[in-house]
Formats: C-alpha cells, structure tokens, sequence
C-alpha cells in the first residue's frame, strides 16, 4: 500500500505526507535519497535523522541549488511537528521537485536512531 501511494505521487507530481514508520522504510530501501531537516542549525545540532542535510526553513529558497540534483529523486522533508516542513514542500513543488515526502508530525515521530553534532 506505501508504495503505491509513492507511485501515485511519482506520477502526479505531488508531495506525500508520511509517517516515522513510513520515513524508515523509504529511507532503508533508497540509497539515493535526500533527508532535508529544515530547522535551524541549533535544533538540528540537538539531534538529527541520520545522514540529514540541514537547510532552515528561512534559507530554503535562497540555498535551493544545493540540493538542485536530487529534484527526481526521493525527497523526505521534516522539522520538529511539520509545519515548518509544510512550508518547505510547497518551495521545493515550485522549484520543480517531483519525488516529496513530507514527515508530517515531524521529528517527534521518528522512534529511530538520532544522530547529534559534536559539541552539543
């Protein structure tokens, strides 16, 4: 069933709000695959998904060429709750990301490992 909601979004174009559970099993079945934390540095520092890229929300515009190559690929977007990341969906839909996965009640629903950035 997750996997044919993710076809339905391949072919519409659309973004996919999704669950902890559903995050973990997209990440552990896609090497390539882009894990965009949109709080800012000092929350991301405290504690991350592994492998994260740390874009704030307030800079996701400015610094979308950053992450301009994984447009095609799978895309999982969160903050602490989702709404921030809501926010960033919709940037990344107008910058032509096809492939979006919103962490819909954000991090305070990954029960999985959590990665911290030194000094923290």
């Amino acid at each position: 069933m997750f996997f044919s909601s993710i076809r339905n979004n391949l072919i519409n174009n659309k973004s996919t709000n999704i669950s902890g559970d559903e995050a973990y099993e997209l990440i552990s079945n896609n090497s390539n695959i882009l894990i965009l934390d949109i709080r800012n540095f000092d929350e991301f520092s405290y504690g991350h998904i592994p492998k994260a890229k740390n874009i704030p929300a307030s800079e996701l515009m400015y610094r979308i060429n950053e992450i301009k190559d994984y447009s095609s690929l799978p895309v999982i977007v969160y903050c602490a709750s989702g709404n921030r990341s809501s926010i960033a969906v919709n940037i990344l839909l107008k910058n032509n990301f096809t492939n979006i996965f919103n962490l819909y009640r954000g991090l305070k629903d990954w029960k999985y490992q959590i990665e911290y950035t030194a000094g923290f």
